[in-house]
């Protein structure tokens, strides 16, 4: 009487395996084989050039090859980008300067930064900082002309 209803992912799966099947791209036919003189030639790196004659318009991209062996292929970008064009920074580049030079704050100045204070400071000179506060504080105000006592 009631037919049993199939959930949704599965509805879902299968109908997307069907529609993988229908779009499968009929079957390649096998290549030729090359013959045994090609497979060697296959095997071997390109013909490179002499790693001393390289100039930044020369094209690096023969290095690049998986065939290549890894010390002859840093040895070439070692020579590429020891053209003054990739080595000098960008003055516009925000780190690329050396921004670690310049004077030192002063201790003066170090004193009157609250972060120096709570940060920096040991609690002694903590302690000492806030008596001279207090002290100040207790110190009787000298008259300011102009001004009326309240």
């Amino acid at each position: 009487m009631a037919q049993e209803k199939e959930d949704f992912l599965g509805r879902w799966s299968r109908l997307k395996q069907k529609q993988r099947e229908e779009q499968a791209l009929p079957e390649q036919p096998a290549l030729p084989e090359k013959p045994a003189s090609q497979e060697k030639a296959a095997d071997q790196p390109p013909e490179l050039p002499p790693i001393d004659k390289l100039t930044p318009d020369a094209d690096f991209s023969l290095f690049m090859n998986p065939k290549v062996h890894d010390a002859l292929r840093r040895a070439a970008l070692k020579k590429l980008f020891a053209d003054p064009h990739f080595n000098i920074p960008d003055p516009f580049e925000a780190y690329s300067g050396d921004w670690t030079g310049g004077e030192p704050i002063s201790q003066e100045m170090l004193a009157t930064l609250n972060q120096a204070r709570t940060l920096l400071f040991s609690e002694k000179e903590k302690r000492e900082e806030e008596e001279k506060e207090k002290l100040s504080e207790i110190e009787p105000k000298k008259d300011e002309p102009g001004r009326q006592d309240t």
